[in-house]
């Protein structure tokens, strides 16, 4: 009966249904709008009910991108932030999306509705870049009309056989919901199990803004990797004798450094993901002590305030820029 009342919902009210749904997962609520898509497709009755159903879907998707653009532009890097700690796996770093993001350009945008994770990520990092709007709103429009439209052109491909879809359904109902709760059971598994590796990752050495204080003023033998974001560098200033590093050039940036040398990696991501990902790949390639600094970019600011640090203190670092 449930799968009856969806079916004759979509059938008269297709277009209200379709805006809700795609501006709520746009707005990154766990509410698929992919099933829905194909659903209208395959119920449509025509052209007519098709490009409704998609200019809805195209309309809500860019209303809520052009939300998270203007959150980015407003609130930067904290929008970004605060992301990337709703997310059950903290790995996905700020960091490591906005520098494919950078490389990409424009482009980005249009295939990101097709990227788990990267199509709520790219609107705010691109207000955070301060990208033009009229460009960022073009390509947002034209990667939801192909993302909706490859959905709901499905659906009508497959539109003889959704009748005997539901019908199938609706008589294995109890089945089919077993099936659906399977399924999600196993991808939210999967990702808890990516988050217990976190944390079991996570469990290596750090090293407190102090400890690393006072080790730059002794003039200690060690390196800093600076992981964060060109765009973060460039807002909040650069860190003197840093070697700023992309995670997917990493060892290149590291390749003539002595492996007996101690190496401090620095990022500006919730739980120090980025830091903690980079020290394990440099253990791997042979680097005998690395250790991440705890609290990332943020702590090592208030550590640097505490201090009372200026540019060209004993640190050899100059006083961070509020992020």
């Amino acid at each position: 009966m449930m799968l009856d009342d969806l079916a004759r919902t979509l059938s008269h009210d297709a277009v209200s249904v379709v805006f809700l749904n795609v501006l709520l997962q746009q707005l990154g609520l766990p509410m698929p709008a992919v099933p829905t898509l194909l659903l209208v497709g395959g119920l449509a009755a025509g052209p007519w009910p098709l490009a409704q159903a998609l200019g809805a879907a195209v309309l809500a998707s860019v209303l809520a991108d052009a939300a998270w653009y203007a959150l980015g532009r407003v609130f930067g890097y904290r929008v970004l932030a605060g992301l990337c700690r709703l997310s059950i796996n903290p790995s996905s770093c700020v960091s490591q999306t906005e520098a494919r993001f950078i490389r990409w350009g424009l482009p980005s945008l249009v295939v990101a509705k097709f990227i788990p994770g990267f199509s709520t990520v790219a609107p705010p990092i691109a207000g955070a870049l301060r990208m033009d709007f009229a460009g960022f709103g073009l390509a947002s429009a034209l990667g939801a009309a192909l993302w909706a439209g490859v959905a709901i052109g499905a659906g009508w491909c497959l539109r003889d056989s959704v009748p005997q879809a539901l019908a199938l359904l609706a008589g294995h109902g109890a089945m089919a919901l077993l099936l659906v709760a399977g399924l999600a059971g196993i991808w939210l598994g999967w990702k808890f199990w990516q988050k217990y590796r976190f944390r079991r990752a996570s469990a290596l050495p750090h090293i407190s803004p102090d400890e690393l204080l006072g080790l730059l003023g002794e003039g200690g033998p060690l390196r800093l990797l600076d992981l964060r974001s060109p765009a973060l560098i460039a807002e909040t200033g650069p860190l003197s004798g840093a070697v700023v590093a992309e995670h997917d050039r990493l060892l290149e940036a590291v390749a003539d450094w002595p492996r007996d040398r101690a190496v401090v990696t620095l990022c500006a991501c919730p739980e120090d993901a980025g830091a903690v990902q980079a020290a394990h790949r440099l253990v791997q390639a042979g680097y005998r002590s690395v250790r991440p600094l705890r609290g990332g970019y943020a702590a090592w600011a208030d550590a640097l305030r505490r201090q009372g640090a200026l540019a060209g203190s004993a640190s050899g670092l100059p006083s961070p820029r509020p992020v």
